[in-house]
């Protein structure tokens, strides 16, 4: 591939310059997806790489009509999975949201719907790849602590992973990032303090927790619930945590939010379902894109 763009032959230049090749496993599809993306015209187009990636879960759906749109493409046409449950449209976004060049991934894949850890990831290692130094994540989630109440967003602060799994699992292309990388600050704490500026500034009541991640789909029982509040956790869903890890190992800044869509099983007398989830995110939408606008338009830009 020949290009005059320089943001694309930089790219290609790490890229021929690292220790991947295209057949190289764990990376070989992500690295197609990279090529792909390089070599839409439209990207060949842009001026500048997106800083910030955002992950919509749910309660961010349409969150990517807030960008100032360069160019959107579907997953599929970059070598990209395409969800399976409503609400998460499937395509990347890049573009503008005041002075910051971002990349929204309108679109989560999940561990449950079959795919593979890697899969899962995918989206997020290309652009750690190309140089994005900064992930938001959003998700739904089940209250666990009793202090919470429906439509709360909680800042996640720590997570405990009980998917089964480690997106780190197998053989570790060493320029991504470390063998063993330290997971202490796997949420930054200065991306958790400019969300928690910008709550206050924007008058939204921002609780602050531990999600802990399941593999799903089925919702957790009571007895699973107990063991999460006795763990530590104040919220249990079922995403999120890959691709913070996959994230923290290349070098990225990482922060989140989580919606509080309904209580976790037993903590009330109801029943789970993924209808009153949707009905959650779509009444908090505003809310909670207000606050990932406001966190992103706060970020330093890089150096």
């Amino acid at each position: 591939m020949t290009t005059k763009n320089p943001i694309v032959a930089n790219a290609l230049e790490r890229l021929g310059a690292s220790e991947f090749s295209m057949s190289a496993a764990p990376l070989a599809d992500t690295l197609w997806a990279v090529k792909r993306l390089l070599g839409l015209t439209e990207w060949q187009s842009i001026d500048e790489v997106p800083s910030i990636a955002v992950v919509l879960g749910s309660g961010l759906g349409g969150f990517e009509e807030r960008v100032d749109a360069d160019f959107e493409v579907p997953y599929r046409d970059i070598g990209l999975p395409a969800p399976g449950i409503q609400g998460h449209s499937g395509k990347l976004v890049i573009g503008s949201i005041g002075t910051r060049k971002v990349a929204v991934l309108a679109g989560r894949i999940h561990y449950y719907e079959g795919h593979s850890f890697e899969a899962v990831c995918r989206a997020v290692r290309m652009m750690a790849l190309l140089g994005t130094r900064t992930l938001l994540l959003s998700n739904a989630a089940g209250g666990v602590n009793p202090d919470f109440r429906t439509g709360d967003l909680m800042l996640i602060t720590d997570h405990i992973n009980m998917m089964g799994d480690s997106p780190l699992r197998g053989p570790n292309p060493g320029n991504l990032g470390p063998r063993f990388p330290d997971m202490t600050d796997t949420w930054t704490p200065s991306i958790r303090e400019s969300f928690t500026r910008q709550a206050e500034a924007l008058g939204i009541d921002l609780r602050q927790g531990i999600y802990l991640a399941n593999s799903g789909p089925a919702y957790e029982t009571p007895a699973e619930v107990r063991m999460a509040r006795v763990l530590g956790a104040d919220a249990v869903g079922m995403s999120t945590v890959p691709e913070a890890v996959a994230a923290r190992h290349a070098g990225m800044d990482v922060g989140g939010v989580s919606l509080i869509t309904n209580m976790a099983a037993g903590m009330t007398n109801g029943r789970l379902s993924h209808e009153e989830v949707k009905a959650v995110g779509a009444a908090s939408a505003a809310r909670l894109g207000d606050l990932f606008k406001a966190v992103i338009e706060s970020l330093q830009a890089p150096r």
